[in-house]
């Protein structure tokens, strides 16, 4: 790190954000790695001042930016335009960078050749007091790269973007109000690698008032980026990613069930139907569509009915279950007269006297 010890400019964007400033600052403050400035954008709180009040409060230790609202992407484009680093690194007002966040990224920059790539990392999930860290599988992100967007693997707190590319780029677009980030990304990632690390880096806290859950926009946003991000993939390596275009919509489908985006869904629903017709349209014309079907349908009736017998055995077993809860709570009821009748013998006048006799007999014996 002595050849490489590039200036880092972390910028926070903050809307009536007094909540929590205080800890996204005292972390980003907090990094081991030095060579920093610390950006904080207020984009027009109106909290009567306690946004700016602890802004302020930290004097020359950040650099602070008061504008009009305009929503995030224009916080985060006056952060750009204002920084004086070498490299961006966004951290929202509500989320915490660990101490080593830049440093690791650092020094995983100075051993790759290239660096005008994007680095991002794992992170924790804070909810509730409760911290929880979210790691995803290092090798496949290697191997299929675009994943890290198309399956929302990028935390947008966890880049770390060399300026120059952002020059590049240009600036976030300022209509977006929730997909901002991803549809910034993805401009980036047409012609530079994101690349994984598998450190934790960064904290993202969970709560009732985050954009993600309280805005209309975040559906609509959502399905016309996650649709561009799969047409702008190359048949070549949705073949390379899932072995054939048929399996690589059909993982689309499963991931985007867990998504908001009901329309990138039916899209991704749509090519797989087409990709069927197509299968049996070319069968058709070589005679054979009529059998294929038919085995289908034959297969089809197989698996429906193993999965009837499994549901079965499921109930089964669930009934064994509740047969030996029933007879767990038979044996502890035994157990528990059991224990009072022992009790009640201990306390009797007859057991006492005995117990006394035998006291007495064993002295006599020594």
């Amino acid at each position: 790190m002595k050849n490489f010890n590039p200036k880092v400019s972390i910028v926070i964007p903050v809307y009536n954000g007094s909540n929590f400033l205080k800890e996204a600052i005292d972390s980003a403050l907090a990094q081991t790695y030095k060579n920093i400035e610390i950006i904080i954008v207020n984009d027009g709180s109106n909290d009567k001042g306690a946004t700016e009040k602890i802004a302020k409060s930290y004097g020359d230790k950040i650099r602070y930016f008061k504008k009009e609202n305009g929503g995030v992407s224009t916080a985060l484009n006056l952060g750009i335009k204002k920084m004086t680093g070498e490299y961006f690194s966004w951290l929202s007002h509500d989320d915490m960078y660990y101490p080593n966040k830049v440093e690791r990224q650092i020094e995983e920059l100075e051993k790759l050749k290239n660096k005008r790539v994007v680095l991002y990392s794992n992170y924790s999930l804070l909810e509730n007091k409760k911290i929880t860290d979210v790691i995803f599988d290092h090798e496949t992100l290697v191997k299929k790269e675009k994943y890290s967007l198309l399956r929302g693997y990028v935390n947008g707190i966890t880049p770390l973007i060399p300026k120059d590319i952002i020059d590049e780029m240009g600036y976030f677009d300022a209509k977006l109000r929730c997909t901002q980030d991803y549809e910034y990304w993805h401009k980036i990632q047409k012609k530079y690698k994101f690349v994984h690390m598998e450190d934790v880096l960064a904290i993202t806290r969970l709560h009732p008032k985050q954009v993600a859950k309280l805005s209309p926009k975040v559906a609509p946003e959502g399905n016309i980026l996650w649709i561009e991000m799969v047409k702008d993939l190359t048949d070549t390596e949705k073949i390379q990613y899932e072995g054939t275009l048929y399996n690589f919509y059909l993982e689309m489908v499963k991931f985007l069930k867990s998504t908001p985006y009901a329309g990138a869904l039916k899209y991704c629903e749509r090519q797989l139907e087409k990709i069927e017709r197509d299968i049996f349209n070319a069968l058709d014309r070589n005679g054979i569509g009529a059998d294929f079907r038919e085995y289908i349908n034959s297969k089809s009736s197989i698996l429906k009915e193993k999965v009837k017998s499994l549901e079965d055995e499921n109930v089964g077993i669930k009934e064994k279950v509740k047969s030996l809860e029933d007879e767990n709570v038979g044996i502890k009821e035994i157990n528990e007269d059991l224990a009072k009748n022992i009790k009640n013998i201990y306390n009797s006048k007859r057991f006492k006297f005995i117990n006394k006799v035998a006291n007495i007999k064993d002295r006599i014996l020594k």
